[in-house]
């Protein structure tokens, strides 16, 4: 054991035999005075120790081991104190620590300082500065530790921090792109299951109740979503706030100004709808925001650009608006509609808002309920008369001429909102992936096309384009045909195929559908989806398997089929006659 700073506490150490031996006449005899003072001191042990020797039984591993056993009773007595409440507790463990921090270099009872250390609320800075100074102190420290370091050092929390979010952000993506994952597709999980993934959970941990670092989170991943405009880090700013609060850190959700609202938007999205009452106290958060407080806008734009939010509040809209055509109502005439038109403007909004700095809400287009979302629901509309019209006898259905008009192209108001406005481009969006999960084929037809031109290129996002290739892949039988390779292919994807992302998601699609593909079809998609020199490792990984899926398809196919006994060429010969 080496013998820093046992000096300094008044016990004999390595320097002090060093010191005896350099001096003394006798070494042996120094060394055996040394045993005997520094020893246990204990005179009925001593003839049990020659017993020990006799048993080839090492005194230091005698004393290593009666050093631990006491130490591992020090360590529970001091966890026991620090259960306690008070000042008696606080005085008691300052004492503990000003004895014990001299012997912190030594192994071996580095763990009793460091317990002493967890469970004081409050370390002075000069042992603080010590264990910054010194990597290998700063790693055996607990996070209750840490914490009073990290709070004066953002720096050195900003390092400890950032494998967590880069953790996040590629588990979201491994989520996103994952060719083989049908299942489990990106919006699935509950809201409740999100939070419990780990590296939210180590974050929650690395809090605790700390305020300074709960803000110094946040800065972080705003930071980030301006600098990279990844809309996953809305998404952990949600799940961060939601996950305090399970635990019920009542020192940080009581000062968050969004915290409210956002348990109140989780509570619907895990219900799955915006009632009455949930409508009015949203309403209600967004109009208490007063002259001063305008910065708190920015935090709940982030919370409410959360892809699960938007997703949440497009799918509503889609519904309510479904609801309002069957009972022949107006959009206008909705508040709840009008509420979630204003919550998705704000979200979508975000990233301007916070690289402006202008934290003001954006008003939303009154045409979007005016002349937008009528044509939108006369899209609908038609939807539900070619359905109902293809359940009639054969002599009762509309001639073809009006079932044609049905099916034409989208409104001119439909086409040019989508390209002017991002809320409405959002509902396009989500209306043709409500098309391609009714598998709706004219319907899809109609509209995927005109995506190609929406704003900012949003239907090309990632967690969109996921969707999309997850709802299309149980059409494949619609893929033999060349009308809708044409819409699907030429008129959406091929448009932007320059895009890693999209080759990738187009990959997917190809994956599971190439079967039902026309050859010729095939042919183009693959010199299509043929990655170039200068684009990354993970789309050139990906083409190669993707290439080796449809050789081993192919080889499949020209495999001549087995034969049968009534091909066999024995069936031929005529059987011998009878015998008689």
């Amino acid at each position: 054991m080496a013998g820093f700073g046992l000096e300094e506490i008044g016990i004999p150490g390595g320097v002090y035999l060093k010191e005896s031996l350099t001096h003394c006449t006798d070494p042996l005899k120094a060394i055996e005075e040394f045993q005997v003072e520094n020893g246990i001191l204990l005179p009925s042990l001593r003839p049990m120790l020659h017993l020990l020797d006799l048993h080839g039984v090492k005194r230091l591993d005698f004393h290593n081991s009666i050093m631990e056993e006491l130490r591992d009773k020090l360590i529970a007595q001091i966890t026991e104190l620090g259960k306690r409440e008070g000042r008696d507790r606080d005085r008691k463990l300052k004492e503990l620590l000003t004895k014990s921090f001299p012997v912190i270099k030594i192994k071996a009872l580095r763990p009793v300082v460091m317990c002493i250390l967890k469970h004081m609320s409050h370390v002075e800075d000069k042992y603080l500065k010590i264990l910054v100074r010194d990597r290998e102190l700063y790693e055996a420290c607990d996070t209750e530790v840490k914490r009073q370091i990290w709070k004066d050092s953002q720096a050195l929390f900003g390092d400890e921090v950032s494998p967590l979010l880069t953790g996040y952000i590629t588990s979201k993506e491994d989520t996103l792109f994952n060719v083989e994952n049908l299942n489990n597709l990106f919006f699935s999980p509950s809201p409740k299951a999100r939070r419990q993934g780990e590296m939210v959970q180590k974050l929650v941990h690395m809090i605790g109740k700390n305020v300074k670092l709960y803000d110094m989170v946040l800065q972080f991943l705003r930071t980030l979503f301006l600098r990279t405009r990844f809309i996953h880090y809305c998404s952990l700013r949600a799940e961060l706030l939601m996950a305090l609060h399970d635990k019920e850190v009542h020192d940080i959700i009581a000062v968050d100004p969004c915290h409210k609202f956002t348990w109140c938007l989780d509570a619907c999205i895990r219900e799955g709808k915006v009632d009455a009452k949930r409508s009015r106290e949203l309403q209600g958060f967004l109009d208490s925001i007063r002259r001063g407080q305008e910065q708190v806008l920015g935090d709940l734009s982030m919370i409410l650009c959360d892809p699960y939010a938007i997703n949440f509040l497009a799918n509503s809209v889609i519904r309510l608006l479904q609801h309002l055509m069957n009972n022949e109502y107006m959009p206008r005439e909705n508040p709840v509609l009008v509420l979630m038109l204003r919550m998705l403007a704000l979200g979508l909004h975000s990233w301007d808002m916070i690289e402006s700095q202008l934290f003001r809400e954006p008003k939303l287009d009154p045409q979007i309920v005016t002349k937008f979302l009528p044509a939108l629901v006369s899209l609908m509309v038609d939807d539900d008369v070619r359905r109902f019209n293809a359940k009639l006898p054969l002599d009762e259905r509309e001639s073809a001429i009006t079932i044609i008009e049905h099916s034409g192209p989208p409104p001119d108001a439909y086409q040019a909102y989508l390209q002017e406005s991002s809320v409405a481009c959002i509902l396009a969006m989500y209306y043709t992936l409500h098309c391609a999960t009714r598998k709706d084929k004219t319907a899809l037809m109609r509209v995927l096309g005109t995506l190609a031109t929406c704003h900012q290129d949003r239907a090309f996002q990632d967690t969109f384009l996921h969707s999309l290739v997850a709802a299309l892949i149980p059409m494949a039988d619609d893929f033999q045909t060349e009308d809708f390779c044409t819409v699907v292919f030429d008129e959406f994807f091929f448009t932007n195929i320059s895009r890693e992302n999209v080759m990738r998601h187009v990959i997917k699609l190809v994956w599971y559908i190439h079967p039902k593909l026309p050859p010729a079809r095939l042919d183009s998609l693959q010199k299509a989806l043929q990655p170039g020199p200068h684009q990354g490792e993970a789309i050139q990984a990906l083409y190669e398997k993707f290439q080796v899926r449809l050789q081993e398809f192919q080889d499949v196919q020209n495999q001549p089929a087995p034969m049968s006994e009534m091909d066999s060429p024995l069936m031929a010969v005529p059987a011998p006659a009878p015998i008689q």
